[in-house]
């Protein structure tokens, strides 16, 4: 079993297969358990949906950095009702990305924001850092986040010293297809230093298709060649792989939402 912990699926690459996808094939492939991850309102109510419609589907909502620019007064008292929705299971997409300069003015502020949601809501956060690491470390230890909720750092792409700073701060190292490209050496540094009871996986669909699926439209299906390459490194089975990563998220995003919602986590 695998549990896809990034996903955006409700993005237009998905519209002439999204259903096949849900109903059939990624089940079939072994894909127990999926995040759908927010970029805006309009994502993240979108998340929600899907999660009302299967119950393997779980959400996180919030604004990605790229789209601060768009955030209006009045979006986080959206956000903050949405967290009622009892299959919201964290906030995110959220931090810095300084690689556009388009909105670089409102991304500090709204990430603020976001935490301050989470604190408020004892949700785990998935924070997005691009050419940031810096700035975001700093916010993160200085909030406290780390303790008061913990989360993952998204799609990992720092040193495995800035990943050991964000494990002792609390945070998980989120890992993708990157880890499989030749290019990923330092990705795969990371994870031979990461605590195995500390990394997730995630596609980030559409997004980063491992080898040997590189440069096509990414989905969950594609998570079996990142567990591969995880477990060449830890020295452990697929199968074995498979399951701390699926016990981690279901520890960090699930169980703090279990009882309330009436959910099984592991099933």
């Amino acid at each position: 079993m695998y549990f896809e912990t990034h996903t955006h699926y409700d993005f237009n690459k998905f519209d002439h297969d999204r259903d096949e996808l849900f109903s059939k094939l990624l089940p079939e492939a072994g894909v127990s358990r999926i995040i759908n991850i927010g970029i805006n309102t309009e994502s993240s109510k979108a998340s929600i949906e899907f999660a009302k419609k299967y119950d393997y589907i779980y959400a996180s909502i919030g604004f990605h950095p790229n789209d601060t620019d768009s955030m209006k007064d009045g979006d986080i008292d959206i956000l903050r009702q949405m967290t009622k929705e009892p299959k919201v299971v964290a906030i995110g997409e959220i931090g810095l990305d300084y690689h556009y300069e388009h909105c670089k003015k409102t991304q500090k502020k709204c990430f603020e924001e976001h935490l301050e949601l989470a604190f408020e809501k004892g949700l785990p956060v998935i924070i997005h850092a691009r050419d940031s690491h810096e700035d975001v470390y700093s916010i993160l230890k200085e909030s406290g986040a780390g303790k008061k909720v913990g989360g993952v750092m998204h799609c990992f792409s720092a040193s495995a010293e800035m990943a050991v700073k964000y494990i002792e701060m609390g945070f998980h190292i989120g890992v993708g297809g990157v880890v499989t490209y030749k290019n990923g050496g330092s990705l795969r540094e990371v994870v031979e230093i990461v605590p195995k009871n500390r990394l997730l996986i995630e596609t980030d669909c559409p997004y980063l298709s491992p080898e040997p699926n590189r440069g096509k439209r990414n989905d969950s299906r594609n998570l079996r060649y990142i567990i591969d390459k995880i477990s060449d490194i830890w020295g452990m089975s697929h199968e074995e792989t498979a399951g701390i990563t699926y016990d981690n998220a279901v520890t960090l995003f699930l169980n703090r939402r279990a009882e309330k919602a009436g959910l099984h986590p592991k099933s």
